[in-house]
């Protein structure tokens, strides 16, 4: 399927508000701020991966495979948060690794992850017009 103008612009203007969003979690102190800012950027991370990928890959089929492969992976990353070798340690001390890799693992991660990439599945169906 070959990509229109209209749907990289609608990728990339919903990426663009989605990562505004998840950097202002992490400094939100109203209403709920102990939730938006453990987890929100959780559900907003998935869905700018399943999005990013989607711009490299724009197919039905691929529509449907990426949140799978964005949750899988997300996961393995969570799960690394347990090892802490000197490196990764280095890298995740910087403001990269921590929005990469995060620091601290969590199972209510998990969860959070999978509503993300439940979106970001709405999102590509929606954006591709696969309805």
């Amino acid at each position: 399927m070959l990509r229109d103008r209209t749907q990289s612009w609608r990728i990339l203007i919903t990426m663009l508000v989605i990562v505004p969003l998840g950097l202002f979690s992490k400094r939100y102190d109203g209403f709920g701020s102990k939730w938006v800012n453990d987890f929100s950027g959780d559900i907003l991370y998935e869905t700018f991966w399943c999005l990013f990928v989607f711009l490299l890959f724009p197919t039905r089929q691929a529509a449907n495979q990426i949140p799978l492969w964005v949750f899988s992976v997300t996961c393995a990353i969570e799960f690394l948060q347990l090892w802490h070798q000197p490196v990764l340690d280095s890298f995740r001390s910087t403001v990269l690794g921590k929005l990469l890799l995060g620091t601290t693992f969590s199972w209510w991660d998990f969860p959070h992850y999978a509503v993300g990439c439940i979106i970001g599945w709405l999102f590509l169906r929606k954006i591709g017009k696969f309805d």
